[in-house]
């Protein structure tokens, strides 16, 4: 699926790194042509209006741990970065190039390798042949490299290679089976539960190891206000960390666990009502770059137990797009940012030419009524799992178009 046609959208209003412009995008060839208030349809242009939109780049959803191009085409993701936790693992050259070569035309996988064999943290894969089978860049997985020597050696291999480090920031010694964060709500609901320093101690140890290695290190999950600290703190020192986090953790406190919903059972586990609002100040900051679905659909086979048995996870690629604008709503970020956080950010991690709207960049756009009222309705996804905590809530902001490669994609 090449585009043939020059496109042209004309009416809305760019999202653009920038910020917003008013005028024409011209999509020729699979890419960015022009845009701008001088740009025109040029002769036999098909011509989309976009009048009263957002005319945005597509979603570059950055930790998935399923493709599923249905969801991700309904919340307007157009490029999704896979977590190496498949069945079997993301550790063989021929499995990274398998799903490197899955999706398209109208969906582009991403696969991070992973970093260890079979996610065990206990042996090195080979990293290097998994880039040259289309890898962008290396994930611990769900799991924590507890050696600290072998994450060392990891991370100076990833710098040598240039692929950033995806890393999951929990010490499993703390963290255990826990399904709660440890505090007042997990004590009233006897739930096994874990300290919130599971994630500031894994955070201080791989932000040191980040600066001894000089390696690119992106933290999919930072959930708490001391990790928020740990991780401006590193940034000031011009340590190459950055941090992302998903809506439920900024949406959502251990509150939303009281009725033993296990749609709230996610990892990390639900923080206080205080990491809560620290994890929206540091978004408005600008410590969080990335906000990512963490789109995980699980079935009522590993939802349907009770809450401490039940296998963490939310189908969050349909719900991403909206809950992100709450926070356009809310004041904490304007649009461009939004756009920037889910991305051109992720987009620049993975070393991939598209998430802006910039020309010669790929032409991945959607186009986004940012008002358009909707109720999240679990029996209405288009997900293969309806797992998500935001059930019967409202929202507003809704894809109505998705290009891809400068091809409308059928939805």
């Amino acid at each position: 699926m090449k585009q043939v046609t020059p496109l042209t959208i004309t009416g809305g209003t760019l999202v653009t790194p920038k910020g917003h412009l008013d005028g024409a995008v011209r999509l020729e060839g699979g890419l960015i042509a022009a845009l701008g208030p001088q740009v025109r349809p040029g002769e036999g242009d098909t011509v989309i209006d976009a009048r009263g939109k957002l005319v945005a780049p597509g979603l570059v959803d950055l930790g998935v741990f399923a493709v599923d191009k249905p969801a991700f085409h309904f919340g307007g993701i157009t490029r999704a970065a896979l977590m190496p936790d498949q069945s079997p693992p993301l550790d063989y050259p021929s499995r990274v190039n398998y799903i490197a070569k899955s999706g398209k035309p109208d969906l582009w996988v991403h696969p991070l390798a992973a970093a260890t064999r079979s996610l065990q943290g206990e042996e090195l894969a080979e990293i290097a042949l998994m880039k040259e089978a289309g890898a962008r860049g290396v994930a611990t997985g769900r799991r924590w490299i507890a050696d600290s020597g072998l994450m060392l050696r990891m991370l100076q291999y990833a710098a040598m290679l240039d692929l950033v480090v995806v890393a999951h920031p929990e010490d499993a010694g703390l963290a255990g089976e826990a399904a709660a964060s440890a505090g007042e709500i997990a004590t009233r609901l006897g739930l096994p539960s874990a300290p919130a320093e599971a994630e500031t101690l894994a955070l201080a140890r791989d932000i040191a190891l980040a600066e001894m290695s000089g390696a690119r290190v992106h933290f999919r999950q930072v959930t708490t206000s001391a990790g928020f600290d740990l991780v401006r703190a590193a940034k000031k020192r011009g340590v190459n960390v950055t941090c992302g986090i998903t809506p439920a953790h900024f949406m959502l406190s251990d509150l939303a666990t009281a009725d033993f919903r296990t749609f709230a059972r996610v990892s990390p586990p639900l923080r206080s009502e205080a990491d809560r609002q620290a994890a929206r100040d540091a978004i408005g900051e600008g410590v969080v770059d990335v906000i990512a679905s963490g789109h995980d659909p699980r079935g009522p086979e590993d939802k349907r137990l009770p809450f401490a048995d039940a296998e963490p996870g939310v189908a969050g690629a349909e719900t991403l797009l909206a809950m992100t604008l709450n926070l356009v709503r809310d004041g904490v970020i304007d649009s461009a940012r939004a756009f920037e956080h889910l991305a051109t950010n992720p987009a620049r991690l993975l070393g991939v030419s598209a998430g802006a709207l910039v020309e010669g960049f790929e032409a991945d756009i959607a186009l986004v009524d940012p008002d358009a009222p909707w109720v999240v309705d679990r029996t209405k996804m288009a997900a293969t799992a309806d797992n998500t905590p935001f059930d019967g809530q409202g929202a507003q902001g809704r894809v109505r178009a998705l290009i891809k490669g400068g091809v409308v994609i059928e939805r």
